[in-house]
């Protein structure tokens, strides 16, 4: 009996090691990884890139505290903030934490320009932003509150992509919205275009903040940096974690200058936000993202992966939907009766890992290196006869 809590609805398979899109349990079988660690493996597994960057850092400073500067957290803040043209940027180990430094930022900074009334953190149906109470506040999905009320007060909710419903949502009491650009756990649904410029000019209008959840869409996912930057609309916060060490903790909130100076010392903190290993290895991620070109690789395979999904619906029409998605973030319908966990074990059996999201659909983020074969892998499991 494992001594782990049971909070997980673990697979039985034990993996020992990792490299590039594989995965290898304890038996010494592979496995294609086609969900990245949830997003989080963009630049695959043990990259040597990655490895020699904790390693060194490791042998020279593992922990300073918050209250003095160091490095390499002050070299990630300056490329992360002048990568995405923000202001500030503050580190913590996680997307749910990251969330939460938002949702905290949006309200202090309310408060320091004297409106006390405007509190309210909106966000949309379909969203998920962090388990903790706050991030499970602006979380949509009822079934992760359960138990776990009463939720903190101040949280509402608007339709997803409804452009007409943001001018009755956003109003004077409305300290932020925060929306992902793209949903990924309620099945991988992308905001359009038009919902999230006219966010941005209700938000503008009514002295709200916008906060793009880019914890999952991020980090390159959608080709470009950040993901507010494949629909050209500029938040005044991003909030990222999942890829950016490529497997170490670490959650980033980066600011802009209209609340640049929202949070003063004493109003926010965290003891290993920013730890030389995780910046360490985030700055690794940034050196080889460079190097590879990988927006131009995420074009071109996400497009690829798209219509090979596209292509298994059609064939498998029985059974998968139209995909939705963009570029190495793709979600894949499953028709009832067949249900989505059972794809993902059918899946594992084949030797490729996939996730589930909601809707009963199957989610893919693989990571960024992915190549045709992977690719051709992936299609034959969805395809082979069962």
């Amino acid at each position: 009996m494992s001594a782990l809590l049971a909070n997980y609805a673990r697979a039985e398979v034990t993996f020992v090691r990792g490299a590039g899109c594989l995965l290898y349990d304890d038996t010494g079988r592979a496995y294609l990884d086609a969900i990245g660690g949830i997003a989080v493996c963009a630049l695959g597994h043990a990259h040597p890139a990655i490895a020699d960057a904790v390693a060194e850092q490791a042998r020279t400073l593992v922990h300073a505290s918050n209250l003095y500067h160091h490095e390499p957290a002050g070299t990630l803040a300056r490329e992360l903030t002048t990568r995405g043209g923000f202001a500030r940027a503050f580190f913590c180990n996680s997307g749910t934490e990251a969330n939460e430094a938002a949702i905290k930022l949006a309200r202090k900074q309310a408060f320091r320009r004297g409106e006390t009334a405007r509190t309210r953190i909106v966000a949309c149906t379909g969203s998920f932003h962090g388990r903790t109470l706050g991030a499970l506040a602006a979380t949509a999905n009822e079934a992760y509150k359960q138990g776990f009320g009463p939720m903190p007060d101040g949280f509402a909710f608007m339709p997803f992509n409804d452009v007409a419903a943001l001018d009755a949502a956003i109003d004077e009491r409305t300290a932020a919205l925060i929306v992902e650009p793209v949903q990924g756990e309620s099945g991988v649904h992308v905001a359009s275009r038009a919902f999230l410029q006219r966010a941005r000019e209700v938000c503008d209008t009514r002295g709200a903040l916008l906060i793009f959840d880019e914890i999952q869409c991020g980090m390159g996912r959608l080709g470009p940096l950040f993901a507010f930057e494949a629909f050209g609309v500029r938040p005044d916060v991003v909030t990222m974690a999942k890829a950016l060490a490529n497997g170490l903790p670490i959650g980033a909130m980066l600011v802009g200058e209209r609340a640049a100076d929202a949070l003063q010392p004493g109003d926010h903190g965290s003891t290993f936000g920013g730890s030389p290993i995780p910046a360490a290895a985030a700055l690794a991620h940034l050196r080889v993202r460079d190097a590879r070109a990988l927006e131009a690789q995420v074009a071109r395979m996400g497009a690829r992966f798209g219509a090979m999904l596209a292509e298994v619906a059609e064939v498998r029409r029985e059974r998968y939907a139209s995909p939705r998605g963009m570029g190495l973030l793709w979600g894949l319908p499953v028709q009832a009766p067949y249900e989505a966990s059972a794809e993902v074990a059918a899946l594992r059996e084949r030797g490729v890992l996939v996730g589930s999201a909601g809707g009963n659909t199957l989610r893919f983020a693989p990571p960024l290196i992915i190549g045709d074969e992977e690719i051709a892998t992936i299609r034959s499991a969805l395809t082979a006869a069962r």
